[in-house]
């Protein structure tokens, strides 16, 4: 079984495309310039959120190098350490809800201190696998379509995150505790 399934993820990205190649032809359409036509609205898309794509990025080159999440993971230790949560892991938690890449270097940084099969190793893979990074996807998706009222979604989606963090503590203390 696990071989069929095997064969069937190594085919279904060339079995797609030939798909669409198919489907082309007998439509009689110029693939080519559709995919031209393709590109340069992706490009537009690019340049139209390149701004804040940019603001993001310095915002967490700011935020890792002056310190301020280690100010705040200390400044709230006495409530997460209450909770149960794992002050070390603060830091990474708020910026996941920013950078994808930045908290993963955090990741990183903390396997490197603690190990990856530590408990914070364990409960911090669990958490990047349980929540998004809310802000960038927001600003990328909702920018590129040009959405400027997004009503409950930041709400909803920090929410998500939420329940993302408490089932990663719970599976970690139920698991490897």
């Amino acid at each position: 079984m696990m071989r069929i399934i095997m064969i069937i993820s190594n085919l279904i990205i060339p079995l797609t495309f030939a798909a669409i190649l198919i489907y082309g032809y007998f439509k009689k359409v110029d693939l080519y310039d559709e995919f031209i036509e393709g590109a340069k609205d992706g490009m537009q898309t690019v340049v139209g959120i390149m701004p804040t794509l940019v603001g993001l990025m310095v915002a967490v080159g700011i935020l890792r190098a002056s310190g301020a999440l280690d100010i705040f993971s200390e400044f709230i230790s006495p409530i997460t350490t209450r909770l149960g949560y794992p002050k070390e892991a603060v830091p990474l938690t708020f910026m996941r809800l920013v950078s994808s890449s930045a908290s993963t270097g955090l990741l990183l940084d903390l396997f490197a201190k603690y190990g990856p099969d530590s408990y914070l190793g364990r409960f911090i893979s669990i958490m990047m696998s349980c929540t998004e990074t809310v802000f960038y996807t927001m600003s990328v998706y909702f920018m590129s379509v040009k959405i400027t009222k997004t009503r409950y979604t930041l709400y909803g989606a920090l929410l998500a995150n939420l329940a993302g963090i408490v089932a990663s503590l719970t599976l970690t203390n139920l698991l490897y505790r």
